[in-house]
């Protein structure tokens, strides 16, 4: 997916408040970014993508605020 493609797909989804859409999108963002050596960027992405999966109560949540923690982004949390 290119990064315009993934702008497009991220409004989409957040027009249609598809939180599992949101979780797979920003974590695709912040796996980029990482990719990119960018933590900067990939914590503010993982960060939404966190707050959407504790929101949805989504399994992902565990491993997004591990990632973030890892970084000192976060504190770890118990799931």
């Amino acid at each position: 997916m290119e990064p315009d493609d993934l702008e497009t797909a991220l409004l989409a989804a957040h027009a249609a408040n598809d939180a599992s859409e949101l979780i797979r999108l920003y974590t695709l963002a912040g796996d980029r970014s990482e990719d990119r050596q960018d933590v900067d960027a990939a914590c503010f992405y993982l960060t939404h993508a966190f707050v959407f999966a504790l929101e949805a109560g989504a399994l992902e949540a565990r491993d997004l605020n591990k990632r973030l923690a890892d970084q000192g982004r976060a504190k770890l949390l118990e799931f």
